[in-house]
């Protein structure tokens, strides 16, 4: 049945699983004219998508409005309940995948994926009324019950994988912090061949020791009080930094060198885990403040530190549970507490406050 009066979309007509579907663009503007979401009141089982999480909409609109000229979004998915008809440009083969999708104004569009795009595009045409005329793309399909949208739904999330925070590290060329750990860690001989660059775990049989999240987490603690704003200086400060830990070490170089094995390192020691590299980046950042010059030498103290998994008169309860690395703020804190007082360092009063609860439980217990 053609509709008599709706909305007329050019699109290009395809088929998966033996049914249509339809694939177009919509202006931005539009956007939340024409689509809907089940409401949050409609219980779970009766809708199509998932709750709005409101807390995600500023944050993504933000990387609109924050990135007008490089900002991506993927296609939103939609059913049409209602009468549509497809109109194609001619009757030979190609000339019949193109056309016009003419939709009845009293279809209702129910959006199988994209609700949080939708909404956070929302907000950004409110900041940034110019992004109207901007468009996204859009999958149609035919609206075939509940049972079918649920399904969608799951079927269109059941293989999405956040990418690892590694990953994102790696790819992120907005991220200032990420472009500077990346150019440290490639800059530099030792880390190139010891960091792993994609993943943000290493299996037990990785030859790699450290992960690029972790390093980044790392120089994110080292530089948070730093006033420099160079960031060639920044750069070379914090391949300057990670390279004399890796000095004082031993098991780091020796795994660079090839002369023990990374797996064996990660299960006899701490040293390399996401919770030490942490804190070692907030003692190098207190280290930067206190002895802006100088600050190598008191940093080549950590050599005489016993890292050893074993070690749990200094470590349980610090760095670790049960001898398992854990990965709270307070064991972040408690780690750097651990690594100041070897070097000499003060506390600042936040990191007094954990370690005095931490040694009052201690003898309580």
């Amino acid at each position: 049945m053609e509709p008599t009066f709706g909305y007329v979309f050019p699109a290009i007509r395809g088929v998966q699983a033996g049914r249509e579907f339809y694939v177009s663009m919509c202006p931005l503007r539009l956007l939340n004219k024409i689509f809907s979401y089940d409401e949050e009141e409609v219980r779970p089982e009766m809708r199509a998508q998932r709750t709005l999480n409101r807390a995600r909409i500023p944050e993504m609109s933000r990387y609109i409005t924050e990135n007008r000229k490089g900002y991506v979004f993927s296609a939103i998915t939609a059913s049409i309940d209602g009468d549509f008809s497809f109109e194609p440009l001619g009757t030979k083969a190609e000339a019949r995948k193109l056309g016009s999708l003419h939709v009845s104004m009293d279809a209702r569009f129910l959006i199988n994926d994209g609700q949080h795009r939708r909404a956070a595009i929302k907000q950004a045409l409110d900041d940034t009324p110019e992004l109207g005329d901007e468009t996204i793309a859009v999958v149609f399909f035919l609206d075939r019950g509940l049972k079918r949208s649920q399904q969608m739904f799951a079927d269109l999330n059941r293989h999405a994988v956040r990418p690892s925070k590694s990953l994102g590290v790696l790819f992120d060329h907005r991220d200032d912090l990420a472009q500077i750990v990346r150019h440290a860690i490639l800059e530099s001989e030792f880390f190139r061949d010891i960091v792993e660059m994609e993943r943000s775990s290493l299996s037990k049989g990785s030859r790699k020791l450290l992960t690029l999240s972790s390093i980044y987490s790392g120089t994110g603690a080292l530089l948070e009080h730093w006033s420099e704003k160079d960031p060639r200086i920044i750069s070379n400060i914090v391949r300057e930094f990670w390279e004399a830990v890796a000095k004082n070490i031993p098991e780091w170089g020796m795994v660079q060198k090839r002369e023990i094995a990374s797996c064996g390192v990660r299960e006899d020691y701490i040293h390399s885990y996401g919770t030490v590299i942490h804190a070692l980046g907030r003692v190098g950042g207190a280290l930067l403040l206190e002895h802006p010059k100088a600050w190598k030498r008191p940093l080549g103290c950590i050599k005489t530190l016993d890292w050893s998994r074993t070690n749990h008169s200094l470590w349980e309860g610090r760095a670790t549970v049960g001898g398992h690395v854990q990965k709270s703020r307070n064991n972040v804190t408690l780690t750097v507490n651990a690594i100041k007082n070897h070097i000499g360092l003060p506390l600042n009063p936040e990191e007094q406050r954990v370690e005095d609860a931490f040694m009052g439980g201690k003898q309580s217990g």
